[in-house]
């Protein structure tokens, strides 16, 4: 097993996994994306492994679909906080 495979095996064990992907990648934030985003929130609310998936996320910028539970703008300012807190430690 290399580290890239040690990294990814959350993967395994989410509870997306056996879904179809395009849930988790809404066109829009209005109408009925804000359904599939529900949708796809709800999943990820069932999910073992919420943290390490928006780790994933928001360590490789991730900048569409629904990770760990989180929409594009809700992580786009968790990185913000992530990367300040960053800066302000070192």
């Amino acid at each position: 097993m290399t580290l890239a495979d040690a990294d990814n095996d959350w993967r395994d064990q989410s509870a997306c996994r056996d879904t179809d992907p395009d849930l988790f990648f809404p066109v829009g934030t209005t109408g009925p994306a804000i359904e599939q985003i529900d949708n796809a929130k709800a999943v990820c609310g069932q999910c073992d492994v919420r943290q390490p998936c928006l780790e994933f996320a928001l360590t490789s910028n991730q900048d569409s679909g629904i990770w760990g539970g989180t929409s594009e703008e809700e992580r786009r300012k968790l990185r913000r906080q992530w990367l300040a807190a960053r800066r302000r430690a070192s």
